[in-house]
């Protein structure tokens, strides 16, 4: 096995992990969406390591996917639209009847536009009909159980700046990186006051 293969199921066993259990005792697929680097992997290695790795250990019982998207950035780690059709569509049917529950964690706004309008499109209803959305992950937590499974920290970082700043939950406040934490007038130009001219 090259390196290059090596490096990249290992980064892809920290993407994708089976790890612990829900509160209805169900195995977990754990999806760290931000360490997914879309513009590295390829949609065709990626179906190959899922195939290969991950759904052999979920074909034979229920499972409920837990899919952490703090911090994703379209130009980064999203893979874009056609990409998870690809790999929607690539999940043997006795995979997909198996999936009990979705959590998605952190959505942004777009997000939640996105599912609301083509996710209805893209994934059949009943897989739809399993999304259920988690601001916090406080409220995870009534779902699945809290010790079974890894978080990593900046999402727990992530959960504790919401606390502070409620409003990016609904799109009125930005989390994108340049404008978190600036302050409200940034620019060099030097205010001007108007003068009367006699």
């Amino acid at each position: 096995m090259s390196s290059s293969h090596a490096s990249q199921s290992h980064q892809q066993h920290l993407i994708f992990k089976i790890q612990g259990r829900d509160k209805r005792g169900h195995k977990i697929l754990r999806i760290i969406g931000n360490f997914f680097p879309a513009r590295i992997v390829s949609v065709e290695v990626l179906k190959k390591y899922l195939e290969e790795k991950i759904y052999p250990r979920l074909e034979n019982e229920p499972f409920s996917v837990l899919y952490v998207h703090t911090d994703v950035q379209r130009s980064e780690n999203f893979p874009g639209i056609s990409a998870l059709r690809s790999i929607y569509d690539s999940i043997p049917i006795n995979v997909r009847q198996n999936i009990e529950a979705v959590y998605f964690v952190h959505p942004g706004l777009q997000s939640r536009l996105f599912l609301a309008t083509f996710g209805r499109l893209m994934f059949s209803g009943g897989f739809y009909g399993k999304l259920r959305y988690i601001n916090r992950l406080n409220f995870l937590w009534d779902h699945v159980r809290r010790n079974d499974i890894e978080i990593p920290d900046f999402v727990y970082d992530h959960d504790e700046d919401l606390e502070y700043r409620p409003m990016m939950d609904y799109g009125l406040e930005s989390d994108h990186p340049r404008v978190y934490g600036a302050p409200a007038v940034d620019s060099s130009v030097p205010m001007y006051s108007m003068r009367c001219i006699s």
